[in-house]
């Protein structure tokens, strides 16, 4: 088979599992966008429970009420189809990867989705409450608190994808290590460097408060440790399995001999 024919066939495959992709994504929004209000208003809650007595969100235009509800629906669909769509990864991407990169890869997206899920989480139950009542209570008096639904989509889809981001540090930290880029040693001599970033990053990535800013870098740092100890841990397993598939050779070696 010519290379021309493989492009072709690769991206016939491509093309069918987009198709899927899309087709999934497509039956996982319509319940969703039935269920777009009540989505929306889980989505609002954490700033509507820390609003003063008689305190709203406003829609500053026409079609702002229903587009903003079926994009948090289209929202939640990609999230709940998002097994579906890392499987349709994995499955074209696998015939091309050796048997130890399958062992690596898989589980990676795995436990990436659950960190991603998890710093999602993250902020929404602990980060946007605490930033909303610092927010309401720093309120100058006779400040009305309201925000378009618009805007409200927007900052928190922007600090779940801050938190969602800054739970793949361990991710990030067990692929330098394991892939030889970056070794365990130089990955603690920058933890200092690592510490400041954090707080740079937070500083950038959330509201202009200390409270959110600490929320971001004292997590990102302690994952980054976590991803040096998991790396580690790693290392010390693919070694013993080394030792043991070499001590297997010689023993059979040693059987062939006699």
């Amino acid at each position: 088979m010519d290379d021309d024919t493989t492009l072709i066939s690769h991206l016939v495959e491509l093309r069918a599992r987009l198709i899927r992709i899309l087709l999934i994504l497509f039956l996982g929004f319509l319940p969703c966008a039935f269920f777009a209000r009540e989505l929306y208003s889980f989505l609002a809650f954490p700033l509507l429970e820390k609003l003063p007595q008689g305190g709203q969100m406003i829609a500053t235009e026409v079609v702002t009420p229903f587009f903003i509800p079926m994009k948090v629906a289209l929202m939640v669909a990609f999230l709940v189809t998002l097994p579906h769509t890392l499987y349709q990864v994995w499955a074209f991407v696998a015939p091309g990867l050796y048997s130890h990169e399958k062992r690596l890869f898989l589980p990676l997206v795995f436990i990436s989705s659950l960190l991603f899920f998890a710093g999602m989480a993250f902020a929404y139950f602990v980060v946007l409450p605490l930033v909303f009542e610092f927010i309401v209570y720093f309120a100058p008096e006779g400040v009305a608190v309201m925000t378009d639904i618009s805007e409200y989509l927007n900052f928190v889809l922007t600090m779940f994808l801050a938190f969602g981001i800054t739970f793949e540090v361990p991710v990030f930290v067990l692929i330098l290590i394991r892939t030889g880029l970056v070794s365990i040693e130089k990955m603690k001599s920058i933890r200092r460097f690592v510490l400041v970033g954090a707080f740079i990053i937070g500083a950038i990535f959330t509201p202009p408060d200390v409270m959110s800013q600490i929320l971001l870098a004292i997590p990102l740092y302690l994952l980054y440790e976590l991803g040096i100890i998991l790396a580690a841990l790693s290392m010390k397993q693919s070694g013993r399995r080394s030792v043991a598939s070499a001590m297997q050779h010689q023993q059979d070696d040693a059987e062939k001999n006699e």
